[in-house]
């Protein structure tokens, strides 16, 4: 079981987009049976996919040990893939409860996706480093990190990577790769990101690059991914791309052990 945790140190790096399409694309075009976990207080995935997150329970209440994981995860319209999804409670789930007291709380998540039963697990982390994406990474094996060729996002993946460089020295976690979105073919600064990138994650920027395409924004009007809704637009092709390279690296890594 592949457990990847998506994680940028900023908004608006199409995180939950990505989170989203590549869990779709591998459950739609590539029969993975696949889990979607929304990690994050805005909820933006559990939306994303047509859900009201004040309907629904989150893994604060699995967290605090109040229900089983299977009590709150939710069937998506996509076959094959499931989503748990967020509430506004999961912000400071932390600090309330059986976590308050818990000094191996960061463990949690880890031991509860333990028995689960799917060939991916995402975890869509919030847009910072907090104890919600600490908890994400030590329970996931990889890490896929989302920027923009942007100044402030790709100065903000050196300091995530002293945090993922931190926790990898403690538990077993990989770089799965660097994903660009909002991506402009001509844009004059392309090459000076990418070197940047290239000399704080070594050889992890994926050759997939998301282009923008409005076409993400009204699938999510729509509470589907853009495979459904506009098939033939940019963000398809790309996100398929996308997925197709993962699973690619995916297959490598599991070849190796």
């Amino acid at each position: 079981m592949e457990i990847i945790a998506i994680t940028s140190f900023k908004g608006g790096t199409a995180k939950t987009s990505t989170c989203l399409h590549v869990g779709s694309a591998l459950a739609l075009y590539h029969k993975k049976k696949v889990l979607l976990i929304d990690f994050d207080a805005q909820a933006n995935l559990t939306t994303g996919l047509g859900f009201d997150p004040d309907e629904q329970d989150s893994m604060a209440v699995v967290l605090q040990g109040e229900k089983k994981i299977k009590d709150i995860i939710l069937k998506t319209s996509i076959p094959n893939m499931d989503l748990s999804p967020a509430d506004a409670w999961l912000e400071r789930v932390e600090v309330t409860g059986a976590l308050a007291a818990d000094r191996y709380s960061h463990e949690r998540l880890k031991n509860i996706l333990k028995p689960l039963d799917y060939d991916f697990i995402f975890i869509d982390t919030p847009p910072s480093i907090c104890w919600l994406t600490e908890s994400a990474l030590i329970a996931a094996n990889n890490s896929l990190i989302c920027a923009t060729p942007e100044f402030y996002s790709v100065k903000g993946l050196q300091r995530l990577a002293i945090f993922i460089n931190n926790i990898s020295s403690r538990h077993h976690l990989s770089v799965m790769g660097i994903a660009l979105s909002f991506w402009y073919p001509r844009g004059k600064s392309n090459s000076d990101f990418q070197s940047v990138i290239e000399s704080t994650f070594p050889g992890k920027l994926l050759k997939s690059k998301i282009r923008r395409d409005i076409a993400v924004s009204e699938a999510t009007i729509y509470g589907r991914p853009v495979f459904k809704t506009a098939p033939k637009s940019r963000a398809s092709d790309d996100y398929k791309a996308l997925t197709k390279e993962l699973l690619k690296k995916s297959k490598s890594k599991l070849a190796l052990h």
